[in-house]
């Protein structure tokens, strides 16, 4: 890892995307949550506010947006989202915000205040950001959802080294490799389990 791929300054982002260093991007939303918004009974569903930290080009912000969300995505790169507004599409158009989301005054400034979402979709911010700011960064996403609301990530679990048929499963029979947290009210927020066909 160079010094260049630790830098997570706004212009450091921009420069991943300019330089074409950003080979996270799949150009299309990610098939896990694709699945989990189609078929997962815990999945949100529209009508209602739907917040996309790091969006990055916008994929799996203009997915929510075509089933019916009023979808925010937020980036520190300006790169980003100037190219996730070129890939806009008039029926899955989203709200696109330059704003840090560990930045809760600035976050608050754009409207996105605690209890504002009925769900924020995880997928590579928290992965990209410093680990020391994972918790807060953590905290800061869940208190943006409304009571009832849904946090959406995937779940990486550390296997052994050496492995032949370790299978993780939601105990109905399918590996669980979306998780999500239900925000209840008055009791924070509770681990439940999503998955994706293996």
């Amino acid at each position: 890892m160079t010094t260049q791929d630790t830098d997570l300054t706004p212009n450091a982002w921009d420069q991943r995307y300019l330089d074409g260093r950003d080979g996270w991007d799949l150009g299309r939303a990610a098939p896990p949550l694709q699945h989990f918004l189609h078929e997962h009974p815990l999945a949100p569903q529209p009508p209602g506010r739907v917040l996309v930290p790091g969006c990055g080009r916008g994929h799996d912000a203009r997915l929510l947006a075509s089933l019916g969300f009023t979808v925010t995505g937020i980036d520190i790169s300006a790169e980003a989202l100037r190219e996730a507004r070129r890939l806009d599409q008039p029926a899955a158009s989203c709200q696109w915000l330059q704003v840090d989301a560990l930045d809760p005054m600035a976050l608050h400034k754009e409207g996105l205040a605690a209890g504002s979402m009925i769900g924020v979709v995880e997928h590579t911010c928290f992965c990209a950001i410093d680990p020391s700011l994972r918790e807060a960064y953590a905290n800061s996403m869940g208190e943006m959802v409304a009571a009832g609301g849904v946090v959406a990530g995937p779940v990486l679990v550390p296997l052994p080294q050496r492995r032949t048929s370790v299978r993780l499963s939601t105990g109905a029979g399918e590996p669980a490799l979306w998780g999500s947290w239900i925000r209840s009210r008055g009791v924070g927020a509770r681990s439940t389990r999503a998955a994706q066909p293996g």
